[in-house]
Formats: structure tokens, C-alpha cells, sequence
């Protein structure tokens, strides 16, 4: 990875670290970093597997934890210190992190380690992870309507990575793919896996499983419709794999987009809807599988 991109992240965490007491947003860390909004908060996602709000409120619960156990610091000190406003949401936070509130967390000895913040520049990034070269095109792509079912997901605690796959279970084995009409491909399915609706505060965004469809009438009950704006997109097709290492390696393509092609592309994020698009390449009677990723894209201010 670019060592300038890596430096720019590490210099929010840093930030985060000094300045823990003090109000903190997603937007006055992206200026630290010299990101727009949205790109910072899918790059931080990619390096630190958390969102940087939640990362944010991690951190300032390991702190605070560690002050519980080794000093005789009042609670309402340790939580004002920390960022918390007052002692009622510290404790609360505090109750979810680990179960016990501040008390009794100092009353039964709990001796935990001093977790350090996070360090992006000892990460080792192997150019274009997996092997995979992160050939690409850009396309514009009109407006477009889908019709398809929804959940609403988080990239807290690794949910999504859960969630996502056994609603894509759940998809193919009831067979709903049968229930959407007016689809622009009635002969040969080609499905999209788009993520919309995001909130990057909470971590939260809507997965909808569907296909492109030319009107939206006579649509069933149960499925919704959504209509995504013409945008450009950069389009990274996976490598041809066995069927078993197919979500491997969708994986990696989708970390190494952000490690590997963002960094050195003069593109970020743009921010609106991104998906992947299944066709038949990936279909079971094939031996390989692959597919493509459309990342909608914006040039980097200079």
C-alpha cells in the first residue's frame, strides 16, 4: 500500500488517541486524514475491520477499563476523561463491553491488559493480495431499476460477514429469484448484490439481492423496488477459481480494492450505492467461477 495513505490513517488514530476526551465524529477525523467522509470511512473499515466510530468507542472502553482496575480513579472521572458525558452512559457502555458495570468490574480484581491503539504501518500489505492483479475498467452506468429483497445489516462485529451469506442461503433455497418480474435478463439470470443506505455513524447499511427490471408493475408483495442513479463506476473482475474458493477470493478482490488500487488510482470512493454483479460465469455447471465488483468512483481532490 501506498506509505503516504497508510501514514494518513495511522495520523487519525493517533489523533483519536490524544484527543479521547473530546467530542469526536466521523467527519473531524476524515479532515485529519485528509479523505472525503465517506472514502475515510471505508478505507478505516478495510485496515481495521471496525467501523472508526466504533473503533472510537472500543478504545475509549479499553481505557477506561484498564483505569477501573489499576487506580482508585472516581467513575465519574475515568468516564469524563474518556469521552463519556456523564456516568450514566459510561456505565451503560461499560455493561455491553463486558457484562459487569464499573463497580463490580473493580470489585471482582480484574486485572486486564493494556491494549495498545491500533498500528497500520506494521500491518504488512503484500502487493495485490492472493495474487490477484487488480486489472479494471471504468464504465459509466445509467440509471437503473431493481427489484429484489432487503436486510438491513452492520459491519459491527463482523456481522455483515455473517448475515450477508446465509440471506444469499436463504435466497437460493426458497428459490425467490422465480418471484421477480419484468427482469431485463429473462433467459440467462444475472443478479446483483448491491449495498445501499448507508449509515456511517452506526455501521449499518441495506443488502438487497435482485435483479435489474425494466418497470416496476405488478410487482408481489414482499418484494421492494429501488431505482440507483447513473454513476461511474470502477469494475474489477475476480480470478477464475474452484467453486470452493470462490468467496475467498470475492474477499480478497474486495480488500485488495482498497489496499492495493485505491491508494495509487487518483479515485476515491464516490460514496453512493456499490454492488456485485453475478452472471453466468458463476453458475454450478461451471468449473471456475468469478464476478465483478462495481465500485462507484469520484476523482480525488487534489
Amino acid at each position: 500500500m501506498k506509505e503516504d495513505y497508510l501514514k494518513q490513517i495511522q495520523a487519525t488514530i493517533d489523533y483519536v488517541e490524544a484527543h479521547i476526551a473530546e467530542e469526536l465524529s466521523l467527519e473531524r477525523l476524515a479532515q485529519v486524514a485528509r479523505l472525503s467522509d465517506y472514502h475515510f470511512h471505508r478505507v478505516f473499515l478495510s485496515m481495521a475491520e471496525v467501523t472508526v466510530m466504533e473503533y472510537v468507542r472500543k478504545r475509549r472502553l479499553a481505557l477506561s477499563a484498564y483505569q477501573v482496575a489499576y487506580t482508585d480513579a472516581r467513575m465519574l472521572d475515568i468516564a469524563l476523561e474518556n469521552g463519556f458525558h456523564n456516568h450514566e452512559t459510561f456505565t451503560r457502555a461499560f455493561k455491553r463491553m463486558f457484562e459487569l458495570t464499573p463497580t463490580d468490574y473493580r470489585k471482582k480484581g480484574i486485572r486486564p491488559p493494556k491494549y495498545s491503539k491500533l498500528n497500520v504501518l506494521q500491518r504488512k500489505y503484500n502487493p495485490y493480495l492472493g495474487g490477484i492483479r487488480m486489472e479494471y475498467r471504468i464504465i459509466t452506468k445509467p440509471a437503473f431499476k431493481v427489484v429484489g429483497y432487503e436486510i438491513r445489516t452492520s459491519t459491527n462485529n463482523g456481522e455483515n460477514l455473517q448475515q450477508i451469506p446465509a440471506f444469499w442461503q436463504q435466497y437460493l433455497q426458497n428459490g425467490w429469484s422465480r418471484s421477480i418480474p419484468n427482469r431485463i435478463h429473462p433467459d440467462s439470470p444475472v443478479e446483483l448484490g448491491i449495498c445501499h443506505s448507508f449509515d456511517m455513524d452506526s455501521g449499518t447499511f441495506t443488502y438487497l439481492i435482485g435483479m435489474e427490471a425494466e418497470h416496476f408493475e405488478g410487482v408481489p408483495d414482499g418484494l421492494v423496488c429501488r431505482e440507483f442513479m447513473s454513476a461511474e463506476y470502477a469494475v474489477f473482475t475476480t480470478p477464475k477459481v474452484p467453486h470452493d474458493q470462490f468467496s475467498p477470493s470475492i474477499q480478497s478482490t474486495w480488500k485488495s480494492i482498497f489496499a492495493e488500487w485505491f491508494p495509487h488510482s487518483g479515485y476515491e470512493h464516490a460514496g453512493t450505492p456499490e454492488f456485485e454483479l453475478y452472471d453466468e460465469r458463476c453458475h454450478p455447471d461451471k468449473p471456475d467461477a468469478q464476478m465483478d465488483i462495481y465500485i462507484p468512483i469520484k476523482h480525488k481532490n487534489a
